[in-house]
């Protein structure tokens, strides 16, 4: 168990929000953590269960998202290794109002609500860099909600491919999840990200192999971007 902690608090050290903590104290902070290893298709959390803390990914993916009452999921976030999530809820001392799924097999932490409000009051960094985090979380969140109101669905499919930030043509890039559950994150239908897809190769723009896409014509793509 020691050798476990002690990787633990390695991991923690490499995050910006902990990197600076003193080793005693993000020692404490390590042995309060918990690991959980979450199979691929895992539930990790149900809307309305308790906040106890919040998790952060080593390895794997996580989906945040609710389900309407026709039954439609909306991925609301997509969460990878060295990311955290619920720490909003966490302060507001609320059940979470999102569901929480493995996209693939995890290995998360878990750290307790109480080490966190013990280390926001002994470090004033750790106060602002816990801020920092939720304001970045919500500027995020700001965006999603502008780009659902103002981009057209191929704006914000074009848009998520050059974060990549593809150079040249030819670039391969790899979707990283189901094209099903990247629709929801773009509050697209998957039939409606498909006609995308088939639109944008028609147009010699981009080619399309499963899940591998490859950039034709990258200017065109990102001029295309701006109508």
């Amino acid at each position: 168990m020691a050798s476990t902690k002690v990787k633990v608090e390695e991991f923690l050290n490499k995050l910006p929000l902990f990197n600076e903590i003193p080793p005693e104290e993000l020692k404490q902070i390590a042995e309060s953590v918990t690991e959980s290893h979450v199979a691929r298709g895992e539930i990790i959390f149900r809307r309305g269960d308790p906040c106890v803390g919040f998790h952060i990914v080593i390895y794997g993916q996580v989906k945040l998202a609710f389900t309407s009452p026709d039954g439609n999921e909306k991925v609301v976030e997509i969460i990878g290794p060295g990311h955290s999530f619920g720490e909003a809820l966490m302060f507001m001392e609320k059940p979470y109002i999102v569901a929480a799924q493995a996209l693939a097999d995890s290995l998360l932490l878990h750290v307790p609500k109480q080490a966190v409000f013990d280390e926001l009051e002994r470090d004033t960094k750790f106060a602002r860099k816990m801020l920092a985090g939720l304001s970045r979380r919500l500027h995020g969140l700001i965006s999603d909600v502008e780009a659902y109101s103002l981009s057209s669905g191929a704006q914000r499919v074009i848009g998520y491919l050059l974060k990549s930030e593809p150079q040249q043509d030819g670039e391969q890039l790899t979707l990283a999840v189901s094209k099903t559950v990247l629709a929801s994150r773009l509050n697209l239908t998957p039939e409606h990200f498909s006609r995308i897809l088939h639109d944008l190769a028609a147009k010699q723009l981009i080619s399309v192999d499963g899940r591998t896409i490859t950039i034709l014509n990258i200017e065109k793509l990102r001029s295309y971007e701006g109508r």
